[in-house]
């Protein structure tokens, strides 16, 4: 059993909380259905807690965060090998590795739109964020800012343009190195 001391508690989860939407993501990916991910997610939390204990801080987290899940999907799948929906571990393993290549590519890409948008004027930063959170309504934005609603599409399109251009050279960059 893990040494329940609150800083290794709050070590534990505050990793666990910062990694988890990428190992759900990963889970279900790996399963049927959704109430199976639930299922599988559950028993890899118990999991990475029992055996946190002996987790290396020096390591990467998610990396073995991604393993434990993967071993879990693969008792939760041989479990139910009477399911004609079951893959075999071959197909799993080729599936995990897949989805796991993926969530880093996507990691890289989060992280590269998050450095392009602090390097937008204050402004622009501003009204990318304001025009996608949730709730927003485009016509309205556009009357607060005093222009019409094509008017703040057209200059929203040219903003994700640029984004999308600094996310593309920030990715090559990134494999260059």
């Amino acid at each position: 059993m893990p040494d329940l001391n609150d800083q290794h508690h709050d070590q534990f989860l505050r990793l666990f909380v910062e990694h988890e939407p990428a190992l759900r993501t990963f889970v279900r990916s790996l399963v049927p259905s959704l109430a199976d991910a639930s299922e599988v997610m559950q028993e890899v939390a118990v999991v990475l807690w029992q055996k946190f204990g002996e987790f290396d801080a020096t390591r990467d987290f998610r990396k073995w965060a991604f393993g434990v899940a993967r071993y879990e999907v693969l008792t939760f799948l041989r479990d139910r090998v009477r399911d004609r929906h079951v893959f075999d571990d071959a197909l799993v393993h080729r599936l995990a590795d897949d989805a796991a290549a993926t969530e880093q590519r996507h990691e890289a890409q989060r992280e590269a739109l998050e450095a392009c948008l602090r390097k937008l004027p204050e402004r622009q930063r501003e009204l990318v964020l304001a025009a996608y959170t949730k709730g927003t309504r485009m016509d309205e934005l556009a009357a607060q800012r005093g222009q019409t609603a094509m008017s703040l599409y057209k200059l929203l399109h040219r903003i994700r343009q640029a984004l999308l251009e600094c996310v593309r050279r920030a990715i090559s960059q990134e494999e260059l190195t």
